[in-house]
């Protein structure tokens, strides 16, 4: 059995634990929490998210878990303000570098008030849910990890939240496909080490 078996094996018990939906940061706030992984254990890793979903939304002694996968949040954001068919024309006839720039100006990305990925999120989520969130690798160039975090945890602080991080994370460094550096990020814990 290979070792990201084992590891995916550790999340379910973890998120059972009391302390985990406690939080036990410095400040005893509720945790980020990364589970990093290879990139080519990516289906292997959204088979193992839809199991303990299951498993934990089937149990009422459980919170919830509310899954947002990055990229098909940005798809539904950008067609719920009619802008997807307009970014597919901009990149047919303006290229890819103005379409990604249309796109991150349309998601708001930059701006933790008025970011819509964030207010998607937030909208939907309750105080006893748990916050997974996926498609990181999916949606990358356009949303980078660090900002969702971010800008996440400047209004989300009343759940847990865990990103599935195709890449390395070090506890302050964040690699995408262990190799794309993203800023540092040095509010979240390992899920699983």
């Amino acid at each position: 059995m290979s070792r990201i078996h084992d590891r995916l094996d550790e999340i379910l018990p973890r998120i059972q634990e009391e302390s985990f939906m406690e939080g036990k940061g410095l400040g005893n706030e509720v945790g980020y929490y990364v589970f990093d992984y290879e990139p080519e254990d990516e289906l292997l890793v959204r088979d193992h998210v839809q199991f303990v979903k299951e498993k934990m939304n089937n149990k009422e002694i459980y919170p919830d878990i509310i899954e947002f996968n990055l990229y098909h949040v940005m798809l539904d954001i950008l067609e719920d303000k009619g802008y997807l068919r307009k970014i597919m024309k901009m990149e047919e006839s303006r290229g890819t570098d103005k379409a990604l720039n249309g796109l991150k100006s349309s998601l708001r990305l930059t701006s933790s008030g008025s970011n819509s990925l964030v207010k998607y999120i937030t909208d939907k989520v309750s105080d006893d849910q748990i916050v997974f969130i996926t498609g990181v690798g999916q949606a990358w160039p356009v949303i980078r990890s660090h900002t969702v975090l971010n800008n996440l945890h400047q209004v989300l602080d009343s759940v847990p939240v865990v990103m599935f991080f195709p890449g390395e994370y070090s506890g302050s460094e964040l690699i995408l496909f262990g190799k794309i550096k993203d800023d540092n990020y040095y509010r979240a814990f390992r899920l699983v080490e």
